[in-house]
């Protein structure tokens, strides 16, 4: 399991890397539309419940970490589907998105 979380943040790290390297030649992004919007609102509300359970010791700094690292990468994620299609993610993409974010919230929900 360990490894598996690894490789994960590894690759997730790489295509930030690989994103930030493409937005430069995007153009400017359009954080406002509203796909977009919606996604990084539900990241910003899973982050504020993280850290509400870990202030009320229902998860520990370690879970809290991983947390945080997998809703960094759906934000990575995120951001290179974006910068494919000047700012804009499609359809399938917010879902994939929201697929992904409703497995990190179950883990907070715990």
């Amino acid at each position: 399991m360990k490894g598996f979380f690894k490789t994960t943040v590894l690759a997730l790290a790489s295509v930030s890397l690989l994103a930030g390297a493409t937005a430069a030649s995007a153009g400017p992004w359009q954080d406002s539309h509203p796909r977009r919007a919606e996604v990084n609102a539900r990241l910003a509300n899973q982050n504020r419940r993280i850290t509400d359970e870990r202030r009320e010791g229902e998860l520990t700094r370690r879970q809290a970490h991983e947390l945080r690292a997998e809703d960094r990468g759906i934000r990575a994620q995120e951001r290179f589907d974006a910068s494919r299609r000047g700012g804009h993610i499609t359809r399938a993409e917010q879902r994939q998105l929201n697929r992904e974010e409703n497995g990190v919230s179950r883990q907070i929900g715990r």
